[in-house]
């Protein structure tokens, strides 16, 4: 493939990358603003964040299989579209409950973005700078993650808060054209009879990861006996899906993937860091305007620090994988973030917002170099005719860390500073809270460690 056709397939995904990410992040500062101008609760219009995240991590398994089937092309094509026309619905929505519907679609969209732009590197770019374009993609995704407060502020003040939805339009027409004309055609060597579609295992799995993601996230912080139901129906639609895929004749998800052990591995610990990752966003904002007594100013700019590290280090954590190899980067980047996990247990009680920012700047370096190594060795494992379901099944072990951190860290955190209302708790029962948590996201990201150890092979 040419350099120049090279560089233009790159930055359709790049492309993509960021309109997913700035899909979640540039929507939660618009919260204050919708519960004014629809006149209801915070609760409903937390809806409008969960839906689009709800969307991607039920559909975004599903979404890598078709993209098997039918070409990542062509569903990366219709991927665009759907979060393009979903970004206009929203922005042009009358009312909150409309505004939550088109905000579901535009997470079907940016399920397929996310899944198969992973997917896609390995179309794009040769094995020898897999790493790098892994590390940029990280990039991006920390750009549109640190992004979208500030556009989003600026477009809400200026222009109003349709605006931060319908200039994803403009963006995604831009990508239509990149991706109809420098994106190759996908040629699957997968078998006709591999192309009939588990409509059973999909929709099974699909209540399941429902049922899964609402029980972490609804409630005010506590389980009650709605939790508990949801909760005990993933369970059983777990089971119901391993027997599904063990029986049918053509599974969405062939069970026998997961006899892998570097691959299960991997999967395993990107939970595991996921769930870390996510502590610092649900612990850290309580921490700084709590227990350090910052305003809101100041917490925004002290959190902005994650992502602007991962934007500085992604592409040279990309390099690095290429050049040391994918199996020794995993290991260094989860000892970084052994590190970064104590200090910011330590170091904050000692030196303040300094040794929070500090710890952070150790941990998220480390993450990035985490996610590019591993990234790159799960997909350079994956057979061509199975990419996008790796690419999504990946992706899934993300987000469910990502649920399951903002639901478990956040119950240890409200337990140890012994109320989950913040507000009425001391200083320093907030900082016991923020030590204890990170103790345990270190002892977390050290069971990860062994896992990986014991586990994962040497190879580049």
């Amino acid at each position: 493939m040419k350099g120049h056709s090279n560089k233009w397939i790159l930055a359709s995904l790049s492309l993509s990358t960021l309109m997913a990410s700035l899909g979640v992040s540039i929507a939660n500062v618009a919260l204050p603003t919708l519960t004014e101008v629809f006149s209801t609760s915070f609760q409903s219009v937390q809806w409008v964040v969960i839906s689009y995240l709800l969307s991607i991590t039920v559909m975004i398994v599903s979404i890598g299989r078709l993209g098997d089937i039918f070409g990542l092309r062509r569903m990366l094509m219709i991927g665009v579209i759907i979060y393009t026309l979903a970004s206009l619905a929203c922005g042009i929505s009358p009312t909150l409950w409309g505004l939550i519907l088109a905000r579901a679609f535009q997470g079907l969209g940016a399920a397929i973005l996310i899944a198969l732009t992973l997917a896609f590197v390995r179309e794009a770019v040769s094995d020898k700078k897999t790493g790098s374009a892994m590390g940029m993609l990280g990039t991006i995704s920390a750009i549109g993650t640190a992004l979208g407060p500030t556009l989003g502020g600026i477009l809400i003040e200026n222009f109003g808060w349709r605006t931060i939805f319908l200039i994803m339009t403009p963006l995604g027409v831009l990508n239509m054209f990149l991706i109809y004309r420098y994106l190759p055609i996908t040629k699957t060597k997968t078998k006709f009879e591999s192309k009939k579609i588990d409509w059973i295992g999909t929709v099974v799995l699909a209540l399941t990861l429902t049922s899964y993601t609402l029980a972490m996230t609804i409630g005010k912080g506590s389980f009650d006996w709605l939790n508990v139901v949801l909760l005990l129906l993933a369970v059983f639609g777990i089971g119901t899906f391993m027997y599904s895929q063990a029986n049918v004749k053509f599974p969405l998800i062939k069970l026998s993937l997961f006899k892998n052990r570097n691959l299960s591995a991997s999967l395993i610990i990107n939970s595991f860091v996921s769930t870390v990752m996510m502590a610092t966003l649900v612990v850290g904002p309580f921490y700084l305007s709590m227990g350090l007594s910052l305003n809101e100013t100041f917490v925004g700019m002290v959190m902005s620090v994650g992502p602007i590290v991962s934007a500085l280090t992604g592409i040279p954590s990309g390099r690095i994988v290429d050049y040391f190899g994918s199996s020794k980067i995993v290991i260094t980047g989860l000892l970084i973030m052994v590190l970064g996990a104590f200090a910011l247990s330590i170091l904050p009680n000692y030196y303040g917002v300094l040794g929070y920012i500090i710890a952070l700047s150790i941990l998220t370096p480390g993450y990035q170099l985490f996610q590019a190594a591993n990234n790159t060795s799960v997909m350079m494992d994956a057979n061509k005719d199975q990419r996008g379901l790796i690419s999504g099944v990946l992706n899934l072990s993300r987000n469910l860390g990502l649920i399951t951190g903002a639901s478990v860290m956040g119950a240890l955190f409200a337990f140890v500073v012994g109320s989950s209302d913040f507000e009425i708790a001391k200083a320093q029962d907030i900082s016991k809270g923020m030590r204890i948590t990170f103790i345990a996201a270190g002892i977390l990201i050290i069971i990860a460690v062994i896992i990986s150890l014991t586990t994962r092979k040497k190879k580049v």
